[in-house]
Parts: C-alpha cells; sequence; structure tokens
C-alpha cells in the first residue's frame, strides 16, 4: 500500500486510533470551512446524466471560462486531474536534469522530480527568518538549473512571498533559460491576492508556469480539478501530451464551470478564513504555542514539548498534520486547518486538555 506524504489521510488516521472516519475531525486537509457551494453540488448531480459519454477530452467549455477568469487566452490554458497531475506532467514534459526546491514545501514537486531521475537541490527556509524566501535563494538559482518550484502561499507554512521578489526570481530564471513554476494554489484565501499573483507577468516571461486548483477554495478535492497557465503555448500542448486523454472528468468539467461564477462565495469564504484564523492565533499564543504569520488557510505551529501532539489529539476525535515528514523539519512542527468556528473552538479545547496534563 503506498506510503502518504500528506495530510487528509482521515482513513488510515481512523483505522490506527479505531476510530470511525465520520467522526473524526480532519484539521489535517486545508479545505474551505464554508464547504462545496450548493450551486456546484447541483451541477455534479446534473451531470450524472451525461456521464454515459466520454467528457471533452479538451474541456472546452471550462476553459473558456477559466480564459475570461484568469484574463488569458484559452490557449494558455491546460485542465488537470486536479493541480498535482499539472505537477507531475509539467516535469514529464520538461525532464528537467537540475532543479531547485525551496525547503520544507509541498512535497508532491520533489515526487514528480524523482519519476525523471532529476538531480534536486535545496533552497532551505530557515526559523531565523520565519521560513521566507530571502534574497539568498539568487544564489541557489545557477546557469544549469533547469526548473524551479515556489509555492506561494507556502505549504505547509503559510509564508508568502512579495511580487517584488517573485519578479526578480522570474527575471534570473528567464536569464537562465529555466522553467519557473509558481504554485498559487493557496492564494484565493488571500485578501489583497493581487499584490501577490505574478499572472499579469506570463506575457513578459514564457519560462513561467503557474499552477491553480478549485480544490481547496471550493472545497472539491474529491472531484480532481486544476489549471497550469502559461504564455508558451508549445509548453501547454505538451502538457497535454505528456499524459492519458480524458483526464478531466464530466463531474470535475460541469462543477468547475459552475464554480467560476461563485463570486461571493469566494469574498465570503476569505473573510471567514481571516476572521477565524485571528481567532485560532490568539488562542494558540495564550497557550504559549509557537505559530507562524500564515496567509493562508492553515496554520503551521512549533511545539516544543516532547509529546506526540497529533497522536494525542487523534485519540481526542482530531486530526492535525505533523510536519516531521516535510524536509527541514522536525516531529515538532505541525499544521492546522482553519475550519469552522464551533470545530476551531473544539481544537482549542482539546488542546487546553493537553497541556494541562504536562
Amino acid at each position: 500500500m503506498k506510503a502518504n506524504s500528506h495530510g487528509a489521510d482521515i482513513y488510515s488516521a481512523s483505522i490506527d486510533a479505531g476510530i470511525d472516519e465520520n467522526l473524526i475531525i480532519d484539521f489535517s486537509s486545508n479545505i474551505n470551512p464554508l464547504g462545496i457551494p450548493e450551486s456546484v453540488k447541483h451541477a455534479i448531480v446534473s451531470s450524472v446524466e451525461n456521464a454515459c459519454r466520454y467528457p471533452d477530452i479538451n474541456s472546452r467549455e471550462l476553459t473558456s471560462k477559466l480564459s475570461v477568469h484568469e484574463k488569458v487566452p484559452r490557449e494558455w490554458i491546460f485542465c488537470s486531474n486536479g493541480a498535482a497531475e499539472a505537477i507531475f506532467r509539467i516535469v514529464l514534459h520538461l525532464k528537467p536534469k537540475k532543479a531547485l526546491l525551496t525547503a520544507p514545501t509541498f512535497s508532491e514537486y520533489e515526487q514528480a522530480l524523482k519519476t525523471v531521475d532529476t538531480e534536486i537541490e535545496y533552497y532551505n527556509l530557515t526559523e531565523e527568518s520565519e521560513f521566507k524566501i530571502t534574497e539568498s535563494i539568487f544564489d541557489s538559482i545557477k546557469s544549469d538549473t533547469d526548473i524551479v518550484f515556489i509555492c506561494n502561499p507556502n505549504n505547509p507554512t503559510g509564508q508568502i512571498t512579495d511580487k517584488a521578489m517573485m519578479k526578480k526570481i522570474i527575471e534570473l530564471c528567464f536569464e537562465n533559460n529555466t522553467a519557473v513554476v509558481i504554485d498559487e494554489c493557496f492564494l484565493d484565501f488571500v485578501s489583497d491576492k493581487e499584490k501577490y499573483s505574478v499572472n499579469d507577468l506570463m506575457s513578459q516571461y514564457k519560462n513561467l508556469i503557474i499552477l491553480k486548483a478549485f480544490t481547496k477554495i471550493y472545497a472539491i478535492p474529491g472531484i480532481r480539478l486544476g489549471y497550469c497557465l502559461c504564455s508558451d503555448v508549445n509548453l501547454t500542448e505538451g502538457f497535454k501530451n505528456s499524459g492519458p486523454p480524458w483526464n478531466v472528468s464530466t463531474f470535475a468539467q460541469a462543477a468547475g464551470v459552475v464554480a467560476l461564477e461563485e463570486k461571493e462565495y469566494v469574498k465570503d469564504s476569505v473573510r471567514y478564513v481571516c476572521k477565524q484564523r485571528e481567532y485560532l492565533i490568539e488562542e494558540l499564543k495564550k497557550l504559549n504555542i509557537k505559530s507562524y504569520e500564515s496567509y493562508a488557510n492553515y496554520i503551521f505551529l512549533k511545539i516544543d514539548r516532547d509529546i506526540n501532539f497529533q497522536s494525542k489529539l487523534l485519540d481526542k476525535g482530531i486530526l492535525i498534520r505533523s510536519c516531521s515528514n516535510y524536509r527541514g523539519l522536525s516531529d515538532k512542527y505541525y499544521r492546522i486547518a482553519v475550519k469552522s468556528e464551533y470545530d476551531n473552538r473544539l481544537l482549542i479545547a482539546k488542546l487546553k486538555e493537553i497541556m494541562g496534563t504536562i
């Protein structure tokens, strides 16, 4: 059985703890706490009638909607079975010999690169710099670096890199003929995301590839829908040809088309997440639990105690993400999602119980 290097494995957790998976509150998965919009649920159910046909191999309606949403030509868009599939297709098409990853960051980049035997170098994010990217990263982008992956906001740290810094990184990569993949999957939870998105730089830099997903903001991880953007149409065509056809299901296409109309839902979600994130950070501070600045719908923690908080909380029916398997992190680090007000208050109550016993 494949070992899971991510959060959201509530199935294994339920077996390990001997608890029904439906009774576990999952703080390991960073999904919009407002849940699936009703219009999206209806679209998924209604699309069952079309399941007797193959899905549109080119996701035409969805791509047209995304073109308007992202303000880019349709040819710059490749729709995928979640952002994870796009990552693997990018790597399979480019077959980079050398790559640069920040550490810690989303593990899927490394997993994809290892499938084509890429030599990986790491730019280590440090506790001293609050796990932020600094200008020292420029020394790590070399003339023989073929590809760079940057998650913004970063997973699991929640830190964000400002646009000025991102442009310098993209420019240096452009000069070195290096592809740069910017993962903006969590940027939808940032209230002023236009200040950080590099979407408007694509026409200037054909080496720039941007990853996006419907998974988090629309709370549909089980539907599997993501996409990537790139102004080099040869690359987007290459991504399409680097895997099997019909990769985006009928259900996913229908869900995506309707989800893009949910403007108020997204605004409400951002406001709700920001409010609940502030509550959690304040309560964690009262418990003397170190949390780092976060721009996403999750919070990165360091609990410097000789106790397995993931195990202790699972005993109480709450699953959090241990970050011990992230490169450069110890078992003192954890990540918690920002969930509903009820769930967040319950988490704090259970943490208080645990802290009171040690």
